[in-house]
């Protein structure tokens, strides 16, 4: 995958791409990335990327010209940049589901922006707004970084462990079931039997019922979202009756 970054804050990039599973993903040329900064880019003498909005209003918006000169650049350079992605608050909620359908594309493009928003034509160069939540960052950097976190490890062959990704939260709609490692008791506290027995079946079992009591607990909002099959929906209703 090729993965293109534009940012006034490049350097914000150097360290974190070349570490943990990103950093073995480079390594294992499964992933190259382009950072560019479109303040070079401007045709500002002063190396401005940013103005008043007309009408008034507060603070700066990014300008539209120095991010179509970046594009225009690296669309000179590498053709095709893929699907290129805006980091807005006012964007589509990111989520696993983007992640995965981000994963089978050969080429991803992030426009990271700051000061008080974007230049409303530099939506027309995107093919898609994206937001981590309902809060405001100071820049796009980290969301981009998130974003391509969550986006690389479901790439074949950037986890160590192929079955790590299907089973992380929110891949199958539930949170993660709870997980234990030795010592098999640590003050007190013990590790389910069951996972203790060496029965894959009943493991199994368990770990599904453990996700959606969890899910269930935690983020019930999610289970409006799923087609539950008959067991789950007794597991829920065993659930419902412990509540009560």
């Amino acid at each position: 995958m090729k993965i293109n970054i534009l940012s006034l804050f490049p350097e914000m990039f150097t360290g974190p791409l070349h570490e943990s599973i990103i950093g073995k993903a480079v390594a294992k040329q499964l992933v190259t990335f382009e950072i560019v900064n479109y303040r070079d880019y401007t045709q500002s003498r002063q190396k401005h990327v940013d103005d008043y909005p007309y009408g008034g209003g507060a603070g700066m918006l990014l300008q539209a010209q120095p991010i179509f000169s970046a594009l225009d650049a690296l669309v000179e350079k590498q053709k095709d940049l893929g699907r290129i992605i805006l980091l807005d608050p006012a964007g589509k909620r990111f989520d696993q589901k983007v992640a995965q359908s981000l994963s089978h594309e050969a080429s991803l493009t992030f426009i990271c922006g700051h000061y008080e928003g974007y230049d409303e034509r530099i939506r027309s160069r995107v093919t898609d707004e994206l937001s981590l939540g309902d809060f405001v960052l100071t820049g796009g950097e980290l969301a981009a970084m998130t974003m391509i976190d969550a986006t690389l490890r479901l790439i074949p062959g950037v986890l160590g462990n192929t079955a790590s990704a299907p089973d992380d939260s929110f891949t199958t709609g539930l949170l993660e079931y709870p997980q234990y490692t030795r010592p098999a008791e640590y003050r007190g506290l013990k590790v389910p039997e069951v996972l203790l027995s060496g029965n894959h079946q009943k493991i199994a079992e368990w770990r599904q019922k453990a996700a959606l009591k969890r899910t269930f607990e935690r983020r019930p909002d999610l289970l409006a979202q799923l087609t539950l099959n008959e067991q789950q929906k007794r597991w829920l209703r065993e659930f419902s009756m412990r509540k009560d």
